[in-house]
């Protein structure tokens, strides 16, 4: 009895924490549509961040006629217009959308998140997301329909302000390459052991990370199971808002 009334003083004594930085953040997940069928499906989405085009990736998809939605930022397509030009030779299996002008998270408030500084008002969300559709149309681009932030982790008060503006949140189920952080053997076993109606996040912007490699391999296992893969146009349900769950991991 001693030592639990001793305990009780010890922690009643200790200082109130501060509430994280990144306290009601939110991190919208996203599945496709539910279908009854036998073939199992996927949303395979890629994000192109800033940087080059990781051809490894690339080959696999137009070779393999395997249909995927690619997130570009207006920095992206100033310094890619070759394979723009894949893209847009290729419109059946590819659909471009919004990522951004200049790859800054839309959260409203000035913080940090995995060391990106976000956008850090509501007129910088706004600019970054019709920044990112300048870009887009100003490249031949169809008006894109669907918006991802940097890091994919918004403030609530910047998912109201992008839907309002007419765009869609691009959540997703299964990260596929940890940002493109992980190995070439933890992202193909990720993204082969997807399951039926995951939309897969992964990046096609680092053509120099060990991930990519897994990106390419992961898919064509997808391929050989029977998989097909779907735009998010035409298959996504609408997208569900989960809190971040650690703060810890972004500074």
């Amino acid at each position: 009895m001693f030592r639990f009334v001793s305990l009780i003083l010890v922690f009643a004594a200790m200082p109130l924490q501060a509430a994280p930085r990144h306290a009601g953040l939110v991190e919208p997940s996203l599945h496709l549509a539910s279908k009854h069928g036998l073939t199992p499906r996927v949303a395979l989405t890629l994000d192109a961040c800033t940087g080059g085009t990781d051809k490894r990736i690339l080959d696999v998809l137009v070779e393999n006629r395997i249909a995927a939605t690619i997130f570009v930022t207006a920095r992206w397509l100033k310094r890619n217009p070759q394979t723009l030009a894949v893209f847009k030779a290729h419109p059946d299996l590819f659909e471009l959308e919004d990522h951004g002008r200049d790859h800054v998270p839309a959260i409203d408030r000035a913080i940090s998140v995995y060391g990106i500084k976000a956008a850090g008002s509501p007129e910088a969300v706004f600019s970054e997301v019709d920044g990112g559709t300048a870009a887009m149309m100003a490249a031949g681009l169809a008006r894109p329909h669907w918006f991802r932030g940097a890091t994919a982790k918004y403030s609530p008060d910047a998912i109201a302000q992008i839907e309002a503006m007419g765009y869609r949140i691009a959540g997703y189920s299964l990260s596929g390459d940890g940002g493109s952080l992980l190995g070439a053997k933890v992202t193909a076993h990720r993204i082969a052991n997807a399951r039926d109606g995951d939309v897969i996040i992964a990046h096609i912007n680092q053509p120099t990370h060990a991930a990519g490699a897994g990106v390419a391999e992961g898919i064509l296992a997808l391929k050989k199971k029977g998989f097909a893969f779907v735009l998010l146009h035409d298959a996504a349900e609408p997208p569900k808002v989960k809190a971040v769950r650690s703060a810890a991991a972004m500074e």
